[in-house]
């Protein structure tokens, strides 16, 4: 049995990241660059104004009120009919290009329009309301790089560059395999001794949020040969998860099938609660995991060490949940740990005066699902502790990040 430190290291040791594929600009929100971006041309191309307005070259020794010849309209989209002499402005659209010879825009709001003269009682300072060109980007500039998350701020670039594709890291197919006699599907009626199967839809949405794309190989029964056909089906994916069959019981049969199956095993049981009997290994450049059976466990699992491989696969930088120092409120009660094994504590936490604090521990048994859907986040009890007393800190990493969104704007 190894520590999870030690499982998390030979795992990420054996993931690279997938090739890249060519996305639709629509389709890169959330994916991971694979390719440099430099800009095409200048951003905006040419000078232009700011504001409604009036354009007009910036008089040194002019005398305020300042009145002057409205000789041209420029509307947004449209081009200047002509250059500006001193004494002269344009009347001019916000977004149009600025005309040769002004240098300077006034807000209409602040003029006084009358005939074909403009009149203003201050002169802006030189240069105001301007636009200048590659002012945000210059061309040929390095804009973004390989491993930058494609967010919605790096679309609007990508689209002001002109760019309608993107080069970016392929999605992960995983498949997912329950295992058990016991499980049906959540349609089938129910029947004594039976158990859904929660663990496939779980882990198929932990992957879907982690960017990856769930492939649902159904349920495999309890035979070597009925859990090797089903894995067949899995060649084609980047990834294998089952679900139980990786204990010790007389049923047991997935570390069996795996080594049938060509995996090479790199470790089997992990010092963690819940979570430990977990198992890791290679088929190929494919890695597999073998999750325990009971959904609490399966999830918690997921999130330590299947989250971040994905994670890698996909080119990101950080592979891990946010972890923060909270500290366990009186009410919460003292939570105990058995040493020797690092322990993640379903509880909510709450975000109080710029501090996370932890409200409520929940019940602690692999296969209360309840709890997780009651928690926000896994207090992590480390492997050398004996536990926490109320108004001690610990570690929390957070799962769902609701309890940090506003509810109201926060200025």
């Amino acid at each position: 049995m190894i520590s999870i430190h030690e499982a998390i290291e030979l795992i990420l040791d054996k993931i690279h990241p997938l090739p890249t594929e060519i996305v639709l600009l629509g389709d890169a929100v959330g994916r991971v660059l694979r390719m440099d971006v430099d800009a095409r041309r200048d951003i905006p191309p040419q000078d232009n104004s700011a504001m409604d307005g009036y354009a007009f070259a910036y008089p040194e020794d002019a005398q305020e009120p300042l009145t002057l010849e409205v000789i041209d309209f420029i509307a947004a989209g449209h081009r200047p009919s002509q250059g500006l002499q001193p004494g002269e402005a344009a009347k001019i659209m916000t977004g149009a290009p600025v005309p040769d010879g002004a240098d300077t825009v006034i807000p209409v709001e602040d003029t006084e329009a009358e005939g074909i003269t403009v009149t203003f009682q201050r002169i802006p300072k030189k240069g105001a309301n301007i636009r200048l060109a590659g002012e945000d980007v210059k061309e040929g500039e390095a804009v973004m790089s390989p491993g930058v998350k494609i967010r919605p701020t790096e679309a609007g670039m990508f689209a002001a560059l002109g760019r309608s594709v993107v080069s970016v890291s392929q999605r992960p197919r995983v498949a997912i395999l329950s295992t058990g006699d016991e499980i049906v599907e959540i349609d089938e009626a129910y029947a004594q001794g039976k158990i859904v199967n929660s663990n496939a839809y779980g882990l198929a949405a932990q992957v879907t949020q982690a960017g990856g794309v769930p492939v649902m190989l159904g349920i495999g029964r309890d035979s070597p040969e009925a859990l090797y056909e089903i894995l067949e089906s899995a060649r084609l994916c980047d990834m294998v998860l089952t679900t139980g069959g990786v204990s010790m019981g007389d049923r047991d049969f997935m570390l069996e099938v795996f080594e049938k199956w060509g995996v090479k095993r790199e470790f089997w049981k992990v010092s963690m609660k819940p979570g430990k009997p977990v198992a890791f290994g290679m088929k190929g450049r494919k890695p597999v995991f073998g999750l325990p059976g009971n959904p609490v466990s399966a999830m918690v699992a997921f999130e330590q060490f299947v989250r971040p491989a994905l994670r890698k696969m996909l080119g990101f930088e950080r592979l891990f949940r946010p972890v923060f120092t909270a500290t366990l409120a009186p009410d919460a009660g003292a939570v105990r740990a058995k040493v020797g094994r690092t322990e993640f504590v379903r509880c909510s936490v709450e975000y109080d005066g710029g501090q996370f604090k932890i409200v409520s521990v929940k019940k602690r048994g692999s296969g209360i699902l309840s709890t997780l859907v009651e928690a926000n986040g896994l207090m992590i009890i480390p492997a050398a502790s004996e536990g926490v007393e109320p108004g001690g800190e610990v570690k929390v990493q957070l799962y769902d990040y609701e309890l940090i969104e506003g509810a109201d704007p926060g200025w």
